[in-house]
């Protein structure tokens, strides 16, 4: 079994007071988050920046401090199997706009519910719970 490993981010942003999240949909149509192969030696959060910017169109956004949850899963591809290690951390846009790109079908920015909602699979639906609840703690600890 081949091992492949992926980082990306949970990436929010606040508009009117409310918090809403990134979400693209896949080739496959999963609902998902931006993310992507690992290249060269980069670092895992040095792979979550670039996959941001590559796949959202999004340059002003920032790594926020103290989160990282890892999901895995295994797919078949190429007739070869694969088992994928996907390395999330969080990101606050400072963006209004992000831009779809080549690799997804569509993007939304979802508020948390109906994000939980709308997220394919469990590993990432439930980072996002943990994101949510980390964001949260944070703002309450800066109030």
């Amino acid at each position: 079994m081949l091992e492949a490993t992926s980082a990306g981010a949970i990436l929010f942003r606040d508009t009117r007071g409310r918090r809403e999240y990134l979400l693209l949909k896949s080739r496959p149509g999963d609902w998902e988050f931006p993310k992507g192969g690992v290249e060269g030696d980069e670092e895992l959060q040095q792979t979550a920046i670039r996959e941001v910017k590559e796949e959202a169109g999004i340059g002003d956004f920032r790594l926020i401090d103290g989160f990282r949850e890892d999901y895995d899963y295994v797919f078949e591809a190429n007739g070869k199997t694969i088992h994928k290690t996907v390395h999330l951390f969080i990101a606050k846009s400072f963006e209004a706009s992000a831009e779809l790109s080549h690799e997804h079908r569509d993007l939304q920015w979802r508020d948390y519910e109906q994000a939980i909602n709308t997220v394919t699979q469990d590993g990432p639906r439930e980072i996002l719970e943990e994101a949510h609840e980390f964001i949260d703690e944070r703002e309450d600890d800066e109030e």
